[in-house]
């Protein structure tokens, strides 16, 4: 009786233990995890919110911080995430926030890279939080655009848009879903009169094109440039101001404010060159908010701080729009940022996880000495342009949610197949007849900003320790979520093999 005891005892632990070994293995391999602040796990409305989040992405983990996610380092790493979706209350979110979750996103492991991408969800209030969460569930194509930079002004990627052009003054484009390329314009004499909020009398009005075209494009993603802050979008030239009363956003008009014309479709905001736009600053009745809120908006992208170089806003931008449909917003922005870290580990290592001197009084100038002290010479404007930007991008909106450019065909004349047998992955790149090695490195998209970008590949699956084989000679940047390519001119009509060793 006693050894039957025994037995069932040995049993039992063993049972137990097993069980342990299953969840622990099974909460490693999870893909996502829902991290949420106390506040939100405090308040029923607004943990409703984290609560429908893991349901939604096969019931998520959730766990809760006090103050801030890096609190989170031991249970991250046991959960071990590809994604992160955080659910905060406005109030508890401004710049050293986002400043300190870029870096903590890189601790995870040992390597320099961003080990999980991430997003926020948040909103003017529960409702909108839960809207995002809600919104960001059936994938999206982004086919209609309204725009304030001239970059985009051929608007090859979409069926429907508008743009305003910073860089010539009263010089603006149409296309419409009947038409094949843009159609631009030129405001007439009598049109070019000065908005009140300039004194020089030579700046054309703009906000009433971009506030009519917002309602006649209705667009699924809206991307600006030119002047921002926490409180204000400016028009380019600083020729009218887009504001936010109560979660609302409206035209600052000299006659008036007019409310911006909603449909209540979801949409996609990305103001890569604007300052300061990205930083809620503890605040509901921020512009950040206000677009969530107001304009429906389920991604948004932007800067917590002043920006002068652009590399992480633009980057991101040049990583959506090359090879179009091929990336999601969440994979471009986060595909640009380890090239990023990649480059600065080529310049000056000892930086690559160094905080930027952002709330100093003379910060700049600190970054230039403390770079000249790392490199032994003069930085060039990138890199301390790239240490400036590497950690100032807020994602606001679930990382996981498939929302991307429509694909156009000749621009993605290429295939990559990775396939893995016991310890090794290979990877097959194929190139057809339309390939260009121009245009998969931007084509001179914004080149003074972000320059040629490499060949990227993000896998569909994380690998496992991944490292060249031996005998292997490609420059790459190599992570479990992504390769980049650097220094081969890929051609038309040929096939390539990366051979890879996994644990």
């Amino acid at each position: 009786m006693v050894m039957r005891k025994f037995k069932l005892f040995i049993l039992l632990a063993a049972a137990i233990c097993c069980s342990r070994l299953s969840y622990a293995q099974e909460a490693k391999a999870n893909e996502y995890l829902v991290i949420a602040g106390t506040s939100v796990q405090q308040d029923t409305l607004w943990n409703k919110v984290a609560l429908e989040l893991s349901r939604k992405h096969g019931d998520a983990p959730v766990i809760y911080y006090k103050n801030h996610p890096n609190e989170l380092l031991k249970e991250i790493q046991k959960y071990n995430p590809r994604y992160v979706g955080i659910v905060e209350k406005p109030e508890n979110l401004f710049r050293q926030y986002i400043i300190d979750l870029n870096l903590f996103s890189r601790t995870i492991d040992d390597d320099i890279y961003a080990d999980f991408l991430w997003g926020i969800i948040t909103g003017y209030d529960h409702e909108n939080a839960m809207r995002m969460v809600k919104n960001s569930t059936e994938p999206l194509l982004m086919k209609s655009c309204v725009s304030t930079i001239m970059e985009t002004d051929d608007g090859k990627w979409f069926d429907s848009y508008f743009y305003m052009d910073d860089q010539n003054k009263g010089i603006y484009g149409y296309k419409m879903p009947w038409e094949n390329k843009t159609t631009k314009y030129s405001l007439n004499p009598q049109q070019i009169e000065a908005t009140r909020f300039r004194r020089d009398g030579k700046v054309p009005n703009l906000l009433p094109l971009f506030y009519d075209a917002y309602a006649k494009i209705d667009p699924d993603v809206v991307i600006t440039a030119s002047h921002g802050s926490e409180t204000a979008l400016e028009m380019p030239f600083s020729a009218g101001f887009i504001r936010a009363k109560e979660g609302k956003l409206y035209a600052q008009f000299p006659e008036g404010d007019k409310f911006l014309v909603e449909s209540g479709k979801r949409r996609v905001y990305l103001p890569i060159g604007n300052c300061l736009i990205g930083n809620i600053d503890s605040t509901k009745n921020s512009m950040a908010i206000a677009w969530m809120n107001s304009a429906n908006v389920a991604t948004y992208v932007g800067y917590v701080v002043t920006t002068w170089h652009g590399r992480n806003g633009w980057g991101g931008l040049k990583y959506l729009v090359t090879t179009p449909g091929r990336y999601t917003v969440a994979e471009a922005f986060y595909m640009n940022v380890q090239d990023m870290l990649y480059q600065m580990n080529e310049w000056y290592p000892a930086l690559v996880d160094e905080p930027y001197p952002h709330g100093e009084r003379e910060g700049r100038k600190n970054a230039m000495a403390r770079i000249e002290k790392e490199i032994k010479g003069k930085p060039t404007m990138d890199q301390l342009g790239f240490w400036h930007d590497r950690d100032v991008v807020a994602f606001y909106g679930d990382p996981k949610w498939n929302v991307r450019l429509d694909t156009i065909e000749e621009e993605n004349d290429f295939t990559v197949d990775t396939k893995i047998e016991g310890k090794k992955c290979t990877i097959t790149i194929k190139t057809g007849v339309y390939f260009s090695p121009d245009k998969i490195a931007g084509d001179r998209f914004k080149q003074v900003h972000v320059l040629d970008i490499p060949f990227s590949h993000f896998f569909k699956e994380r690998l496992n320790n991944p490292r060249l084989a031996e005998g292997q000679r490609w420059k790459v940047a190599l992570d479990e979520n992504f390769i980049l390519i650097y220094g081969n001119r890929l051609r038309p009509n040929n096939t390539y093999t990366i051979v890879l060793d996994i644990d």
